[in-house]
């Protein structure tokens, strides 16, 4: 499918203060980027880099006063998600370098401290992606998905103790509980098509049988082979510490409006 998206955010600064931005999805696997804008206002320089996870980045200090930033991008994402019963887990000294990060302990997915947990709740699952549908329907069926109640940033095992929680959440407890079971796994930012309320999304990935899967708790399946599809990634990390849309230093600030757009078209021209 074709989705038009846009993200746009005002600050009222105080003080030049840096900023470290995450708003520009990039092509892969599973999204074509055809057409992309970003305005800043007032115009300023920006030092755009690739951070250790393959995210682009922008750089710039936003002076004192009104300032604003406006991205949207035309990208070709799939209707629908693979599913794979059956994908075998792949044993850690076969994984590839670059996943290795993935199965380690971090700020908010504490996997050190789930073994005994993710065992209990896959028991009965065959390794591999059988564990991971599991852990990610045990989260649906065990916390109640409330968007927007809280923008305070949670570890997984302070999650583990609320009945309820933002799609952040769950995805580090989803995180935490693949990573015991030597899977990795990866948080994801981005957008989603018909999410309500419309909003910026988190959902995780993980690696079985070769290559990343995509799971998301707080969604429903269509049916036993359909996953519903219109995702756009924004960004992938360890945690939320890792793909944060923006980071600034100082003073804290906060937008005083934020405007999330995902929007379904007819084509790439449309």
């Amino acid at each position: 499918m074709w989705l038009q998206t846009s993200c746009d955010l005002f600050f009222d600064i105080s003080m030049p203060t840096p900023f470290v931005l995450m708003l520009r999805p990039r092509s892969g696997a599973l999204q074509w980027i055809a057409r992309e804008e970003y305005k800043i206002v007032p115009s300023l320089p920006v030092m755009e880099f690739t951070d250790n996870y393959g995210n682009l980045c922008q750089r710039l200090v936003a002076p004192e006063g009104s300032f604003s930033i406006h991205t949207s991008a035309r990208v070709m994402t799939a209707d629908t998600l693979d599913r794979a019963p059956g994908a075998p887990f792949v044993e850690v000294q076969n994984l590839p370098d670059s996943v290795l990060s993935y199965l380690l302990p971090s700020r908010y997915c504490e996997s050190d401290r789930f073994g005994q947990m993710a065992s209990q709740i896959t028991a009965d699952c065959l390794p591999g992606y059988d564990q991971v549908a599991a852990i990610e329907a045990w989260l649906r069926n065990s916390f109640r998905y409330e968007p927007g109640v809280s923008d305070l940033l949670l570890s997984a095992q302070e999650v583990n103790q609320q009945p309820s929680g933002v799609c952040r959440d769950l995805a580090h407890l989803g995180i935490a509980l693949c990573r015991s079971l030597c899977i990795p796994s990866r948080m994801v930012v981005g957008y989603l098509h018909e999410l309500y309320p419309m909003d910026l999304h988190a959902w995780f990935e993980a690696y079985i049988g070769g290559r990343w899967y995509t799971f998301d708790a707080t969604q429903y399946d269509f049916n036993e082979t359909t996953r519903k599809g219109g995702y756009v990634t924004l960004g992938y990390g360890r945690d939320a510490a890792d793909v944060a849309i923006f980071n600034q230093y100082g003073p804290a600030v906060f937008p005083t409006e934020q405007h999330v757009s995902v929007q379904l078209c007819d084509s790439e021209e449309s």
